[in-house]
């Protein structure tokens, strides 16, 4: 998940709405454009396959190519300076991500599938981009950067609302395409909201220092554990609403494992970014990514609902603190302008997040479960923590 500051910056926020409305905003914004936009597609998944008779690797591929999307989108704004007001871009992400959400109901076919959640995780990349770089510029001209939390607990809470919205509705027999329409049109209010709560005023500012990266050992291990990261997270990411749904003796928390992991998300940023900023930021990154490795393991190593509910605490509480520390981490080795590193991080997170579900795909057909693939998901954490800490 690629996190970089574009264009510019707010004159005045004087006569704008307040400080934490504005985070709020960008809450709202992070909430429908990633939580939504991204991640509904995991409780929502089990009633497709179901329904359409998808194999674990039409589901993996329809995954991945989301994430082959947001990658696209993540480097598309890392590297290019997008012409006009960033407000402008930011609603006609929301708008997008809300378009391709809703228009998942008016298809069956896979091909549309790929087309809609590529170009979704498009939407999902700009969303994340334009609304941290506006609300981030604000709040740090209005001396309340520690807001900042508030707007990334944004993707906790939009994942625990979209798990509630299709628990309810599959409570009252929605199919499939209900779903996706429902979250759709939930999505395009919010996109309304954000419009009203986000002012615009960007001004252009000082360009950063041309002064190419210097070459450092620290930074190719960094890029490559915070690959190794998002091929970590998403294979439990993916399936942890489907590997309950296979098990009958915890079916009846489907509806509510994706909530626990949104709710354990959303106050993630605060704590790892604390736990960073006391030991570390290598050392942070290291233990969360242990936490998370202890998670996958958790979600097939004791596949009761003690240790599902483990993995939805651990994975859900970790994956956002993670992405926040190694992008942080990151632009502190960088040494001059920081989106040359944040477009290589992001493109090594974005390789390990597009092979990792539909891997697990065919290896869960092959074999009949997603404990392979969770023991590799589960290695490739810990190897991650070691390349971090050293």
């Amino acid at each position: 998940m690629s996190h970089s500051t574009i264009g510019s910056a707010p004159h005045s926020i004087t006569r704008n709405p307040s400080a934490v409305a504005i985070a709020s905003g960008g809450l709202i914004a992070m909430a429908v454009g990633i939580g939504v936009g991204r991640f509904v597609y995991t409780p929502i998944l089990p009633v497709m396959m179901l329904a359409l008779g998808l194999s674990k690797f039409a589901a993996g591929l329809i995954a991945s190519a989301n994430f082959a999307g947001y990658l696209a989108g993540a480097l598309g704004a890392t590297w290019a300076a997008l012409p006009g007001p960033r407000r402008a871009w930011l609603a006609g992400s929301l708008l997008m991500s809300a378009a391709t959400t809703a228009a998942m109901a008016l298809t069956g076919s896979l091909a549309g599938f790929l087309v809609l959640r590529f170009l979704g995780g498009v939407a999902s990349a700009l969303v994340l981009i334009l609304a941290s770089s506006l609300v981030l510029d604000h709040l740090a001209l209005a001396r309340r950067s520690g807001l900042a939390s508030l707007h990334f607990a944004g993707v906790g809470v939009g994942i625990a609302l979209s798990a509630a919205l299709v628990a309810a509705q599959v409570a009252t027999g929605a199919g499939w395409a209900g779903l996706w329409a429902a979250s759709g049109a939930i999505s395009l209010l919010g996109a309304l909201a954000v419009l009203l709560l986000v002012p615009g005023h960007a001004a252009p500012v000082a360009a950063a220092a041309a002064e190419r990266p210097r070459r450092d050992p620290r930074l190719g291990r960094m890029t490559l554990a915070y690959g190794l990261f998002g091929f970590g997270y998403v294979v439990t990411a993916t399936f942890l609403v489907a590997m309950v749904r296979a098990n009958p003796a915890i079916r009846g928390l489907e509806p509510v494992i994706w909530i626990v992991v949104g709710l354990a998300a959303a106050p993630s940023v605060m704590f790892w970014s604390f736990v960073g900023r006391r030991i570390g930021i290598p050392a942070g990154f290291a233990i969360a990514a242990l936490t998370e490795a202890a998670g996958v393991l958790a979600s097939v190593v004791s596949p009761g609902a003690l240790g599902i509910c483990l993995a939805a605490v651990l994975v859900g509480g970790t994956f956002m603190g993670l992405t926040a520390l190694g992008l942080m981490r990151g632009r502190e080795l960088a040494h001059g302008d920081p989106r040359q590193v944040m477009a290589a991080m992001s493109g090594a997170f974005g390789v390990g997040q597009i092979v990792g579900p539909t891997l697990a795909g065919i290896v869960s057909d092959a074999v009949g479960g997603f404990a392979v693939p969770s023991l590799a998901a589960a290695g490739a954490l810990v190897l991650a923590a070691v390349l971090a800490r050293r």
